[in-house]
């Protein structure tokens, strides 16, 4: 397992954009349609822009119709972490940065096969590397 990082709330807020900082530390969501990637079908890696930890392969992304980068399963099991969340008045499954605590997205068992998962992630939180450049 990778060593964790921990950072405080003004150091977060030193590395990111007024938008990262939001929806990573602050498990706010961008607007559907809104983000980079939502559209991007160019091969390569998408990695967690707190940390740098790649988390999801081009390879598994899929267009759900969401407006959001959509992906089948992350690159390693260990990379990402789950947690329960009832904001909002709804019951959905947070996704984590296993490394940094990064707020993703959330994971929703109405996804493609092999997984029948469908990670619905935020643009704001990932940083997309072109195959060749990981």
């Amino acid at each position: 397992m990778t060593e964790k990082i921990q950072k405080s709330e003004s150091e977060w807020k030193e590395k990111l954009t007024d938008e990262q900082f939001q929806v990573c530390r602050k498990k706010g969501t961008e607007r559907a349609f809104s983000g980079k990637y939502w559209d991007c079908h160019d091969s390569g890696t998408y990695h967690c822009c707190c940390c740098d930890e790649p988390l999801f392969s081009s390879t598994t992304k899929f267009d759900s119709g969401t407006g959001w980068p959509s992906f089948y399963q992350s690159m390693d099991p260990n990379v990402i972490a789950t947690k329960e969340d009832s904001s909002f008045f709804m019951r959905r499954v947070e996704v984590l940065c296993s490394k940094c605590e990064s707020h993703l997205g959330h994971v929703f068992e109405d996804g493609p096969a092999p997984t029948g998962l469908r990670y619905c992630i935020n643009s704001v939180s990932l940083e997309f590397k072109k195959s060749g450049i990981i």
